[in-house]
């Protein structure tokens, strides 16, 4: 049966409005924290965020292959009903395709291509790159534009030649640039488009992102779901400037040494333990993110009556068996 036809087939609900970019916990001892990956997935699929392992926010580059593979077969075994993105970045294709070829023999749901890192190829050459990457996946993939960490933008021109690919699904954007985002918006108009920057949510709902990959949703799944409902909704009126302060607060130093050091003092994680160059020596001592903390939870509280907190949890998810049945199927198809 044709894929597309597999999916208008099938009973199945909105996407994800987020997609938690999952941090890694670590012991003070350097080892992956497994107990708290497991809380801290299982807090995601209670809020039914996506989960999105091994990006930026997890730390992904300073992970060994091994280290990679144990923690995404480690959550592939837990029992979810929210889909699982595995993040695939660095320089070496072959070492890209090599583990892109081990994540395809396991019941995940789709992947994040990030531009190569330090190379800055042009527009040819990352066509090429992400052509390669998405001919070996059998799975949806969503692009990352994030110029600040690999040097150089998605050209117009390259996600143009990929936009039809059957599985080029998306694109997170965090430019940080609106004009760049209408940009891609008009020429590419086959890719979703995500936010990769959660203070821009409010302003970007306006220009038609699907949803969030979110860091902030880390330690407030919930209300993260319920800012960008709100912020989809256009309901704008109780988000600034709280969430807009919040999130500065959570990137007063480089992603995720804010996240994982208020999560530490929450003992949400057992420790807020950072692979180097990053480390929570670098964040002051008066970072007053537990004070954030406490008027976000205030902000949940005093709207979780607003019926896009019903709506969205009983709407944005799949079930875990329907997800894992369209596996090798673009999402688009599935959004639409």
């Amino acid at each position: 049966m044709n894929q597309k036809k597999s999916i208008d087939n099938q009973l199945i609900t909105d996407r994800p409005l987020v997609w938690t970019a999952l941090i890694t916990p670590l012991f003070a001892n350097d080892e992956i924290d497994y107990v708290s990956l497991r809380n801290l997935v299982l807090q995601q699929n209670a809020a039914h965020n996506g989960i999105l392992l091994l990006g930026s926010t997890g730390e992904g580059l300073a992970l060994t292959a091994q280290e990679h593979l144990s923690i995404v077969k480690y959550v592939c075994a837990m029992t979810l009903q929210v889909p699982l993105m595995v993040a695939v970045g660095g320089y070496n294709l072959n070492e890209q395709l090599a583990w892109i070829e081990q994540c395809n023999q396991l019941p995940i749901n789709a992947y994040l291509l990030a531009s190569p890192i330090y190379a800055k190829p042009g527009p040819v050459g990352q066509t090429l790159w992400f052509k390669s990457l998405l001919d070996a996946a059998n799975f949806p993939c969503m692009l990352y534009n994030v110029p600040s960490r690999s040097s150089v933008e998605i050209t117009i021109t390259a996600l143009q030649q990929v936009q039809n690919h059957k599985n080029c699904w998306a694109l997170k954007e965090a430019s940080g640039d609106l004009n760049k985002l209408l940009a891609y918006k008009e020429h590419c108009p086959s890719v979703d488009l995500y936010s990769g920057e959660d203070a821009m949510m409010p302003y970007l709902a306006g220009a038609g992102v699907k949803g969030l990959v979110s860091v902030s949703s880390n330690v407030w799944p919930e209300a993260t779901r319920q800012y960008v409902a709100m912020a989809l909704a256009h309901q704008n009126e109780s988000l600034f400037p709280l969430w807009h302060k919040a999130i500065t607060a959570l990137f007063q130093v480089a992603n995720p040494i804010p996240v994982k050091v208020l999560m530490a003092e929450l003992n949400i994680i057992s420790s807020a333990k950072l692979r180097l160059p990053l480390c929570q020596e670098e964040i002051s001592a008066q970072h007053g993110l537990q004070d954030t903390h406490r008027q976000i939870q205030q902000w949940l509280e005093n709207n979780s009556n607003n019926p896009l907190a019903q709506h969205y949890a009983s709407t944005s998810t799949l079930s875990a068996e329907n997800y894992h049945s369209v596996t090798t199927t673009n999402l688009r198809d599935i959004n639409s």
